[in-house]
């Protein structure tokens, strides 16, 4: 979900947090910023070092770290054995993997953030919070229809 022009940007946020910003966090920062693909450290690293060859693995794991410890990135982990990262969104969105290709949607869907809603009501809670992520095939993989007999 994409942010708003007025937003700060990370590297903005970073500052406002107190944290020392080197050359090497601006640009993870930008990395993060510009993805729209919720990649994981491997991947913030090779589009990072592109950028300044001097950025090392170890320099975006610990960077990552430190922006998820500011509440400023969230951390997924969609079963295929990757950390993934992504900034915090402004608004509350989940998220559709397709287990072939790995391609993760976001989405929002009020009927079910309304079902979530009454589920907690009815156990007698009020929600605060939640995370959804489905996890798919598309309907055209023959391969997958065998994977659910029931369908």
């Amino acid at each position: 979900m994409s942010k708003a022009p007025s937003d700060p940007t990370l590297e903005e946020a970073c500052v406002a947090r107190g944290m020392r910003m080197t050359d090497q966090r601006r640009v993870i920062a930008r990395v993060i910023e510009e993805s729209s693909d919720h990649p994981d450290v491997e991947e913030l690293y090779r589009r990072a070092s592109a950028i300044d060859p001097r950025i090392s693995l170890s320099t975006v794991y610990r960077t990552v770290n430190l922006f998820e410890e500011a509440g400023l990135v969230t951390k997924h982990d969609f079963k295929d054995g990757r950390a993934r990262f992504e900034l915090i969104p402004d608004e509350h969105h989940d998220h559709l993997i397709d287990i072939r290709s790995g391609k993760v949607i976001e989405f929002r869907n009020e009927e079910i953030e309304a079902i979530q809603e009454v589920i907690a009501k009815r156990l007698g809670y009020r929600l605060v919070d939640h995370r959804l992520e489905l996890y798919a095939v598309p309907l055209s993989d023959q391969a997958g229809s065998k994977e659910n007999p029931d369908k």
